[in-house]
C-alpha cells in the first residue's frame, strides 16, 4: 500500500539518538488504527530494523487516554468478506514486521491497548504502563471473532485465561496486568515513555550479534502457530464478514455512540 500524507501524520516518527520513537496520532480517536496506518507503521518497522542508525524501536500513542484503541470501527463497518481477507493481510504484515525486528522494540502504554493495539502491545519486548494503561480483547463486543488475539494470548498467559478474555471481552487493569507479567514496570504516567526510552537505550547497549539471534530464535520458535493463525483468522473473518454480524454489531454501537 502508498504511504499517503495524512498516514504520515497520523504515525509520526523521531529519531532520539538512536532510538526511533513512533507515536500513534489519532487521538480525537484514541489513536485507533486504519490501513494507511497500518502500511505507514510496518514501514517505519522494516526500515528500523535495515538502518544502522536505528538502535531500537519504542512505540506509543499520543495523548493522555490511549495508546491505540485497536481497529477502527468506522472502517471495519464497511468490510465484506473480502476486504476482511485483505485485513487480515494486512495485520499478517504487521504483525510479522514486529515479529522479524531483531533489535530492542518497547511499549510505552500511556493509557488503554484494547484488541488489536493490545495484541501489538504484546509482540513487543518490554511493555510500561501506568495505573491507567488498561489492556484487553474486546472483539466480541463488535461482533468481531478473536482468532490472531487467541493465540498471542495463550502464547502469553496460557489456555484458560486466553478463554477467558476472549469470550468476556473485557479490559483488565494494570495491576493485574503487571501481576500477570504483561506489563513489566508500572510508572507515573509522565514517567511511561522516559522509562521506555531508558529501557530501549539498556538493551541497544546489548552485543548486538546475541540480541539479533535471540529474537531470531523467539520467531523461529512460534513462526509455525503465527502462520497457521493468520491463515485461520482470514477463514473465520471472511465467514463472519460474509455474515454480516460485525458490520451490524459496529453499526449499532456507532449510532449509540453519537
Amino acid at each position: 500500500m502508498t504511504i499517503d500524507a495524512e498516514a504520515v501524520g497520523q504515525v509520526l516518527a523521531e529519531n532520539r539518538d538512536g532510538i526511533l520513537l513512533i507515536t500513534l496520532n489519532r487521538p480525537d480517536r484514541l489513536n485507533a488504527w486504519n490501513a494507511p496506518m497500518r502500511a505507514r507503521l510496518v514501514a517505519l518497522i522494516n526500515g528500523a530494523n535495515t538502518d544502522p542508525a536505528i538502535r531500537a524501536v519504542v512505540l506509543t500513542g499520543s495523548g493522555t487516554r490511549a495508546f491505540c484503541a485497536g481497529q477502527d470501527l468506522n472502517e471495519g463497518r464497511t468490510f465484506d468478506g473480502a476486504r476482511a481477507e485483505e485485513w487480515i493481510e494486512e495485520w499478517r504484515r504487521l504483525y510479522g514486521a514486529l515479529r522479524r525486528f531483531e533489535k530492542p522494540m518497547i511499549m510505552a502504554l500511556n493509557g488503554l491497548a484494547a484488541g488489536s493495539a493490545f495484541q501489538t502491545a504484546l509482540l513487543g519486548d518490554i511493555r510500561i504502563g501506568h495505573a491507567g494503561s488498561r489492556m484487553g480483547q474486546p472483539e466480541i463486543n463488535s461482533g468481531m471473532v478473536s482468532a490472531t488475539g487467541f493465540w498471542i494470548m495463550r502464547e502469553m498467559l496460557g489456555l484458560s485465561r486466553a478463554i477467558e478474555m476472549v469470550l468476556t471481552g473485557r479490559l483488565a487493569s494494570a495491576e493485574e496486568c503487571h501481576r500477570l507479567g504483561i506489563l513489566h514496570h508500572l510508572v507515573a504516567p509522565e514517567e511511561v515513555l522516559p522509562k521506555a526510552l531508558s529501557i530501549a537505550a539498556e538493551l541497544a547497549a546489548k552485543p548486538p550479534l546475541a540480541f539479533k539471534l535471540n529474537k531470531q530464535r523467539f520467531c523461529a520458535a512460534t513462526q509455525a502457530g503465527f502462520d497457521e493463525t493468520m491463515e485461520a483468522a482470514r477463514l473465520l473473518h471472511r465467514q463472519a464478514f460474509d455474515a454480516g454480524e460485525p458490520q451490524r454489531v459496529m453499526g449499532e454501537f456507532l449510532n449509540k455512540a453519537r
